[in-house]
């Protein structure tokens, strides 16, 4: 402390205030550094008070021979990465450039599984307080640590954590008869946690800007002029071209197989292998190919069934911000960008929404105007016969299968069994449209549970225009 100037301005008083300061500030400020570089920081700030330092060096003579040899390692190590403080000022840039080391490391890794991409919210946290009360406690008594979960064991435990809400409801007259045109949606919540999803949307915008700077093929990236309300939607296709409407060269809607776009990146191919193995989208209908929206305020996708080009069943996971989308056998269309129909359901952010049977096939869907910024990615597998010339199945999309689940770990998940909204529902309701899978393995009702159907009902009152945007009709109204 003598040795630097900008302390010798200080009284001794002055520095055990800002000591007992900064070391109540230190969790806060340790957060995300190594432990190498806790503990410097942490002798720094208790060098400050000469009193309290003292105290220090006389427990740490008391500690036994184990506590001595792990500081001494500690110290090489610092010594090792060559991290050095000088005054109190430079300590927090000085561990900068580690973090940036350590964060340019992660991003080098040539392999990506996605275990090495799910590094939970809740689990990252409670080991950093693990890590941070470590280095702080200046007792030589041990507290005793916390066992860690293995990453089998944390997907697991996620995995069972999922919600899945298969019960949706909307009676229409269709061809004659009275059906549920909602029959075989599912909504799936907390498949992706903050950090993944993340990682995911930094993908899209990097994806983004790629296509802008014209280094993804002619038909991957498409960016119109928003010429009017709901259009100027950002496109991204991997795997085949689509053509939503007949284009100038006669070419009818659908894909294209003589058009060539890039292949699904390697984020995209871990998401499929998750959606697989977490009994989002069965094994028999693994997706070959992508669309990401990237959606402005004001953007919205008008009604429309999915091109039979593509099997069913097929999702799409949302992003950014929570929207609404409508569904029924008849949406209108109230003005640029507004719609209305007899159903209208929430896409929270992170949701994956899978559409099968008459939700797919007999339903039409939109997404009204979004009121803010938004992404979503469309994962679909291809109809073998309409694949584009050029295509070559990915090898690590082969024999992908879903992870086992204990059908005896709750009541909720034991009744969840005879479901009667699952993935091949369609299939037993004569439903319409293909589907993606034979019969033979029943993958569609292991494991699932069927949650408490949700008490929100819509009643059968007439909306103004101004609020049918987003809004649902009344379903006799067919």
């Amino acid at each position: 402390m003598e040795d630097d100037p900008f302390l010798r301005k200080f009284q001794p008083s002055e520095l055990k205030i800002a000591s007992e300061f900064l070391t109540n500030c230190l969790p806060f400020l340790s957060r995300d550094l190594c432990k190498d570089c806790v503990k410097v920081l942490s002798d720094r700030i208790r060098s400050l008070d000469p009193e309290h330092c003292s105290n220090r060096d006389k427990v740490d003579g008391e500690s036994n021979d184990k506590a001595g040899l792990e500081s001494e390692g500690a110290s090489n190590s610092v010594k090792e990465t060559e991290i050095s403080f000088g005054t109190l000022s430079e300590v927090l840039g000085s561990v900068l450039p580690s973090r940036q080391a350590a964060s340019a490391a992660e991003t080098a890794s040539p392999r990506m599984s996605w275990a090495d991409m799910s590094q939970e919210d809740e689990f990252e946290e409670e080991d950093e307080e693990e890590e941070s009360r470590k280095a702080f406690d200046a007792s030589p008594v041990k507290t005793p640590v916390k066992p860690k979960l293995s990453r089998e064991q944390r997907e697991d435990l996620r995995l069972r954590n999922v919600k899945r809400k298969k019960d949706f409801i909307c009676l229409e007259r269709f061809k004659g008869r009275l059906v549920n045109v909602v029959d075989g949606l599912e909504l799936h919540t907390g498949v992706f946690s903050a950090v993944e999803q993340k990682r995911i949307v930094d993908k899209v915008y990097e994806l983004q800007e790629k296509g802008r700077k014209g280094e993804l093929r002619e038909r991957t990236f498409t960016a119109p002029q928003k010429w009017m309300r709901g259009k100027g939607r950002v496109t991204i296709q991997f795997g085949c071209c689509y053509n939503y409407a007949t284009d100038r060269a006669g070419n009818p809607p659908g894909i294209l197989q003589r058009e060539e776009v890039d292949p699904l990146p390697s984020l995209f191919k871990v998401i499929i292998r998750k959606l697989i193995a977490w009994h989002v989208l069965p094994p028999t209908c693994v997706p070959d190919s992508c669309i990401v929206n990237i959606y402005d305020e004001g953007d919205c996708i008008p009604p429309h069934i999915d091109n039979h080009d593509f099997l069913r069943p097929f999702c799409t996971i949302s992003f950014l911000s929570e929207c609404n989308i409508l569904f029924g056998s008849n949406l209108n269309i109230e003005g640029p960008g507004e719609f209305s129909g007899s159903f209208s359901t929430p896409l929270p952010v992170g949701s994956v929404l899978v559409l099968n049977g008459n939700g797919a096939d007999v339903a039409k869907h939109c997404v009204p105007a979004v009121p803010t910024k938004r992404i979503s990615i469309t994962f679909r597998k291809m109809d073998e016969s309409k694949r584009p010339v050029w295509f070559t199945p990915e090898p690590d999309l082969q024999g992908i299968e879903p992870l086992p689940l204990d059908m005896n770990r709750s009541d909720s998940a034991a009744r969840s069994s005879g479901s009667s909204n699952n993935h091949n529902g369609s299939n037993r309701r004569g439903g319409y449209g293909r589907r993606g899978g034979g019969g033979g393995n029943n993958y569609e009702t292991r494991g699932y549970y069927n949650p408490e159907r949700s008490s929100e009902h819509y009643d059968n009152r007439e909306w103004s225009s101004s609020q049918r945007r987003g809004r649902p009709r009344p379903s006799g109204t067919s």
